[in-house]
């Protein structure tokens, strides 16, 4: 991959106020005590996802790529990605495997889940299975409100994550933006909606089940 100009949080976030639009101020708890009480509190969610991918253009953030989708997670380690638009691809995790599923190609990568998530957004979203395990691989720190949201950082303490810095948008204890940057300096923006919490799941719903006439690849 190339390496792209490394983005500012200044640049960022006006692609974040246009997805966000005008939040109100809000001064409650910090962004660190916010998402340590969401991992504590929260072991299902579902809803749906904007994932932009971001670079600078003549000086300015543009948005180069826009994929949609919807997830649904069980702590710790069992979850659904779903990448609906502009093509559809699955992530699933039964919290021992991951299922990577390419419907055009009608393709499945298998991968241990634990080797898979490692220090990635999947793991300190859907991962850990409390606030202890969260501090065990994940160093988070306070960053400047903005937008009417509080922010954190997350920094990896695995020398191999893939991540230089994630960062986390808190609204009303609810995360509301993901910003991704990697050794690359290219960026990444998640911003969901429709965040339920806690919703009822069906035992077996996490369970993958290989299409028929798919190739497999295990790794």
């Amino acid at each position: 991959m190339l390496k792209t100009e490394f983005l500012s949080r200044r640049a960022l976030l006006g692609v974040v106020a246009a997805m966000c639009c005008a939040l109100p101020a809000w001064a409650h708890a910090s962004a660190v005590e916010q998402f340590k009480t969401f991992v504590a509190n929260n072991k299902t969610a579902r809803g749906e996802f904007v994932q932009q991918q971001v670079k600078m253009v003549d000086g300015s953030a543009k948005v180069v790529k826009t994929f949609q989708g919807n997830f649904v997670f069980s702590r710790p380690g069992k979850f659904i990605w779903n990448y609906t638009k502009p093509y559809e691809q699955q992530l699933q995790a039964d919290g021992e495997k991951l299922y990577v599923y390419d419907k055009d190609l009608n393709q499945v990568t298998i991968k241990a889940l634990g080797n898979a998530l490692g220090a990635s957004p999947a793991a300190i979203l859907f991962g850990s299975a409390g606030a202890a395990d969260l501090d065990k691989n994940f160093t988070l720190k306070e960053a400047p409100a903005q937008n009417g949201m509080e922010w954190l950082e997350a920094i990896a303490k695995a020398k191999d994550s893939q991540f230089d810095r994630i960062g986390i948008a808190m609204k009303d204890g609810v995360p509301q933006v993901l910003e991704l940057r990697d050794s690359f300096g290219q960026v990444s923006l998640v911003t969901f909606k429709s965040f339920e919490k806690n919703p009822a799941l069906k035992p077996d719903q996490f369970k993958f089940t290989i299409p028929a006439g798919a190739d497999v690849f295990r790794q």
